[in-house]
């Protein structure tokens, strides 16, 4: 089973910029096509993963994450639409 955790202003702020919640996010990760990539120019101190997924609105989105505690916690830290480009590399996977 996955769990998931986010820091609520993140949450709040990605909301009001890109128009997805990290509950829309969250769902992502159950879409068995989605692709993630690794994110290490993003980060000094964790290890960060790019997502690129359908969400249950049907939306292809991409999730920056990270794993807690020994990879049994998912942190998302950012989510966004996809752009046009991300959507064709995703569908020629």
């Amino acid at each position: 089973m996955l769990h998931f955790e986010w820091d609520e202003r993140k949450s709040a702020a990605n909301k009001k910029k890109h128009g997805v919640s990290f509950e829309e996010a969250q769902s992502v990760f159950f879409d068995e096509s989605a692709i993630e990539y690794d994110d290490p120019e993003h980060s000094d101190d964790e290890d960060r993963f790019i997502l690129v997924g359908k969400s249950y609105l049907l939306r292809v989105l991409v999730v920056c994450h990270c794993f807690r505690r020994s990879a049994s916690v998912i942190r998302i830290i950012s989510a966004r639409k996809a752009t046009r480009r991300e959507r064709r590399a995703r569908r020629e996977r």
